[in-house]
């Protein structure tokens, strides 16, 4: 290369991440966003439930993966569900969510959030992200409150459509939990539910508490590419005996118990997790803290290498949070750069995708509520992109 010859930020940072997984961690071969890696204790469980025969909803794999769950959440009950979408659904149901109510949420967000909503016939509303921690902006939060909306009898008023504001779903976008503190003041001061989509954020931590116990509930996606996987899963957590109760009733198609009877006392939804999952997931969740903390080391080498380069952002866990680092991931200096890092890297067999595109952009949801600015969201949305993040990674992991 001629020593006058200037290397664009798209190019600086490909050769960089490059250096991390073909260089420092010895990967070959295709490297995807982020993918599960199974070993021996995870046939185990898997092969006893086989052996047993239960391998649907019924039997004790549920039980025991329900519990290492709300452990690990820090809370007192967990729902095991299908997937993370159907957890949010019957979360907001449980709340008292409603087809005449509104339901805060982030635009910038894995579409399940905005769905989860829409299927109670809810009206989501799209709120702007804070560069920070990539959640809700807890001050643009605030200002909207102010300015859209209207506190009467106990309840928060959006004023242009009169609906009800019943609740707000935070996301702690890739694990880096949002600041959960401010906004749970500003949801007492203004009555609105707190439901953690903490689908991204099994195993970070807010202020030293593990994200998933701030809220009336929230909720946990167990899809393939999360840190534990079930292959499809999800699930609720809250510290409501009550709300824990109805919960597991609701996701159980509203069953009476009896032996053999089948009577429902309301229409309920048949989430429930099988046995055959939840078996896989207790094998996960027993090495949990194990694969945080290659994730974590995994974060740190990128970091190390990343946050060299002066015009690349590298996204770090923000204040008070201990991140999972789900997904790492940098912000380009604008979208042109960041479509030739994605050419670049994806040209050489590395797994990197851009954010997603912002819900209200969507066809789907074109019509839908929104805040008057999410000047950071569209910055976010056509700046950032994911990098390779399957804990198994490292040298260590890998066998190297």
């Amino acid at each position: 290369m001629n020593q006058h010859q200037v290397i664009s930020p798209s190019h600086e940072a490909a050769i960089a991440v490059d250096e991390v997984l073909r260089g420092e961690f010895g990967l070959v071969g295709p490297i995807p966003l982020h993918a599960p890696k199974f070993d021996a204790s995870d046939k185990e469980f898997v092969n006893a439930c086989l052996d047993e025969g239960w391998v649907s909803t019924a039997g004790h794999f549920v039980d025991e993966f329900e519990a290492l769950i709300a452990r690990a959440c820090g809370v007192k009950h967990a729902i095991a569900t299908t997937n993370g979408t159907s957890a949010l659904h019957a979360a907001l149901h449980c709340i008292g969510v409603t087809e005449d109510d509104a339901v805060l949420c982030p635009a910038l967000t894995f579409i399940a959030t905005a769905n989860a909503i829409s299927y109670t016939g809810a009206a989501p509303i799209f709120l702007d992200s804070s560069i920070a921690d990539l959640g809700i902006d807890l001050e643009k939060l605030s200002h909207f409150l102010e300015m859209e909306c209207t506190h009467l009898n106990a309840q928060t008023w959006h004023k242009k459509t009169g609906r009800p504001i019943k609740a707000i779903v935070p996301v702690h976008v890739f694990g880096h939990a949002c600041d959960l503190h401010a906004l749970t003041d500003i949801c007492r001061n203004w009555n609105i539910a707190i439901i953690e989509d903490a689908a991204e954020a099994l195993g970070s931590s807010f202020d030293g508490r593990p994200c998933g116990g701030f809220g009336t509930a929230a909720t946990l996606s167990f899809n393939g590419n999360k840190p534990a996987t079930t292959g499809g899963g999800g699930a609720i957590v809250t510290n409501d005996e009550s709300l824990a109760k109805r919960l597991k009733h609701v996701t159980t198609t509203a069953k009476l118990p009896h032996a053999w009877h089948y009577d429902h006392d309301e229409i309920g939804f048949n989430y429930r997790l099988p046995s055959l999952n939840a078996a896989l997931g207790i094998a996960q969740m027993r090495k949990l803290e194990t694969i945080i903390e290659s994730k974590r080391k995994i974060a740190t080498a990128y970091e190390s290498r990343l946050s060299q380069l002066a015009d690349i952002t590298w996204v770090s866990e923000p204040a008070k949070c201990r991140s999972n680092y789900w997904l790492n991931a940098i912000i380009l200096p604008n979208a042109e750069q960041r479509d030739m890092f994605l050419e670049l890297t994806n040209s050489r067999a590395i797994q990197t995708r851009p954010c997603w595109t912002l819900i209200p952009n969507t066809a789907a949801y074109r019509d839908a509520i929104q805040a008057p600015d999410l000047t950071h969201a569209r910055m976010l949305e056509s700046r950032l992109v994911n990098l390779p993040s399957s804990p198994w990674m490292l040298p260590s992991q890998t066998g190297q």
